[in-house]
């Protein structure tokens, strides 16, 4: 019989995936993947419905579009704080998810170890698990998600080749510190490794928080390959355009590997972006704006219907644990599902042990109607559950 690779064993489909699957089956409110199924801004679609009607449609550099890049190295200087040389540092890949794996393929070999923080981002973990990459996992400890820098320290070994730095982190929305982010660097240094920093949510940051890059650090910048996307800032999860910046002498490797497994981002696509870096500020604080009081929206109801939520610092996901009334998060995520009709993600999905059991992740990135609807109807079951009953 011929064969399946080795490297597909034990990867199956995420809980993510699986819970949108089952949303759709029963008809009800997605509250599990980070679709992001808000409207986009016009500049956008117009940029990309012009590149489409002048025939910009055809490949474009392995590394993206150079009117795209310049416009990325240009926000990474304002907004990021670090400069990047436009045509020598930045890749565009297909999505920040393809920015990882051609970072990951570009840098690492079977057998080396990378860390992760726990709670992790599944497609962080089964990237690495194609390429044989062996994963040593650090845990965030609640209810802040703050790091043991002994126990992070006692992760590293000769082995150890990268770290991954999610900040703002799915699924815990944990903001990494400029303390936390220069104590990291000082161990990639000491120990050869890159820190691979998934920046994706930089924008969504709640309760006077900001960003900061990793590179931005000068003591950090040279061992950082930063990852970032346009999907969760402009609702665009489909159209899957990301990109990473890093000192050349790592950005062409990655930009071949680019190029060998995608060829090249979508061309039209990347043209709507240039265009959209154009717009002012006051709609990135609106985006965070927004967020922030649906992020305060769903905590109410989930804390009203018996869970307990960690509120994030960032990104629009929320981690709560679930009520006494069930036995696990499996349970407890069917059940909103088939008695609410509300997707969330199973806690376990974002662990190797048992610490994620007695979790559920809720994603907010949707109109408010919508989640004011969920949250409705996450209260009402709750209500229903608890009732005493009728004589």
């Amino acid at each position: 019989m011929n064969q399946v690779s080795n490297r597909i064993r034990g990867v199956i489909q995420s809980d993510i995936r699986r819970m949108s699957r089952e949303c759709e089956r029963v008809g009800g409110i997605n509250l599990g993947q980070g679709i992001c199924d808000l409207p986009t801004i016009r500049e956008l679609v117009d940029g990309a419905c012009d590149a489409i009607t002048e025939w910009k449609a055809t490949y474009s550099k392995f590394e993206g579009i150079d009117l795209l890049r310049e416009r990325i190295a240009r926000k990474v200087e304002r907004f990021n704080g670090f400069k990047a040389d436009a045509a020598t540092e930045i890749v565009v890949t297909v999505g920040a998810t393809g920015g990882f794996a051609t970072a990951a393929m570009a840098t690492l070999n079977p057998g080396d170890e990378v860390i992760l923080f726990e709670p992790y981002y599944g497609y962080h973990y089964n990237t690495l698990q194609m390429l044989g990459v062996e994963t040593k996992f650090v845990s965030l400890h609640e209810p802040d998600w703050s790091v043991d820098f002994t126990e992070l320290r006692r992760a590293f070994t000769p082995k150890t080749k990268g770290i991954v730095v999610c900040t703002p982190s799915n699924p815990c929305g944990k903001v990494f510190t400029r303390d936390e982010l220069e104590k990291i660097g000082a161990l990639c240094r000491e120990f050869g490794a890159w820190a691979y920093t998934d920046e994706i949510y930089e924008y969504i940051v709640y309760d006077g928080r900001k960003h900061l890059s990793m590179a931005s650090i000068d003591s950090c910048r040279d061992v950082t390959i930063t990852i970032s996307g346009f999907s969760k800032t402009f609702s665009i999860t489909g159209w899957r355009v990301g990109y990473v910046v890093a000192d050349k002498r790592v950005a062409h490797p990655i930009g071949l590997v680019n190029d060998l497994f995608y060829i090249c981002a979508p061309t039209p696509l990347q043209w709507g972006i240039a265009r959209a870096l154009e717009v002012g500020d006051e709609y990135y604080e609106k985006l965070a704006a927004d967020y922030r009081k649906k992020r305060d929206l769903l905590a109410r109801a989930l804390t009203e219907a018996g869970f307990q939520p960690y509120l994030p610092q960032g990104a629009y996901y929320m981690l709560a644990r679930i009520p006494d009334e069930f036995a696990n998060d499996v349970e407890a995520a069917r059940a909103l599902l088939e008695q609410a009709r509300v997707a969330s993600v199973p806690g376990s999905a974002f662990y190797v042990g048992d610490g994620g059991s007695r979790m559920l992740r809720f994603c907010f990135a949707k109109d408010f109607e919508s989640l004011e609807e969920a949250s409705r109807r996450i209260v009402a079951r709750a209500r229903k559950s608890t009732a005493a009953p009728s004589l």
